[in-house]
């Protein structure tokens, strides 16, 4: 099998631009430039639907929050998704457990105009080669409110699989609604990735 080469450090005039690279999309490290674009994005009732946040986020709490990722630099990984230099959403990896060598994986695009293009599936699939092969977890686990279709659709796009249902867990828009638990396994994912890097190669 062809690996592509996801991952990429690239240092210029501003420190480093860039982190992993997919097809259509370039994971950087978090910025405190950044801060402006997550009060926008996580304070949008559309977008904050489909996170946990449900208080307004502040400059203050997104500075400390931003602080506090080094140090926390050992169970979690959180980017900043951008499209031709365009930041357009976050994604990580959270709680790794480097004993059971797993962790849960989170995502937003913030910038609606960029729904449904497939920006999170390249993401997605990028950051689970730097998941499984550079940091050795085995599995990755992801989770999602009901309603929240696209997130699993774009997760099983990916390779992962249901593994359980959570009743009744979350309260959003009047009501309650389920949990779904999503998991997958490395070697669930690589004929997923194989067929990512096939495609990549065609078009290069």
């Amino acid at each position: 099998m062809k690996k592509s080469k996801t991952v990429r450090i690239i240092k210029g005039s501003i420190g480093i631009i860039a982190f992993l690279k997919g097809k259509r999309v370039t994971l950087r490290p978090v910025s405190e430039k950044d801060i402006p674009l997550f009060l926008r994005w996580f304070n949008d009732p559309e977008v904050r639907q489909f996170i946990t946040t449900i208080f307004p986020v502040t400059e203050a709490g997104e500075r400390e929050w931003v602080e506090g990722l080094t140090k926390k630099s050992s169970t979690d990984v959180v980017l900043v998704i951008e499209v031709k230099g365009v930041p357009i959403g976050t994604m990580g990896l959270h709680r790794i457990n480097w004993q059971d060598r797993t962790a849960t994986t989170g995502a937003v695009i913030g910038d609606k105009r960029y729904w449904n293009k497939g920006y999170g599936t390249d993401a997605k699939m990028v950051l689970l080669d730097y998941a499984f092969n550079t940091l050795n977890l085995r599995k990755i686990m992801s989770t999602a409110i009901a309603f929240n279709r696209r997130s699993v659709a774009y997760s099983q796009k990916c390779g992962y699989k249901i593994e359980a249902t959570l009743s009744s867990q979350h309260f959003r828009n009047g009501r309650y609604w389920d949990e779904i638990i999503l998991g997958l396994f490395k070697e669930q994912w690589l004929p997923y990735w194989q067929k990512y890097c096939q495609k990549s190669a065609r078009n290069s």
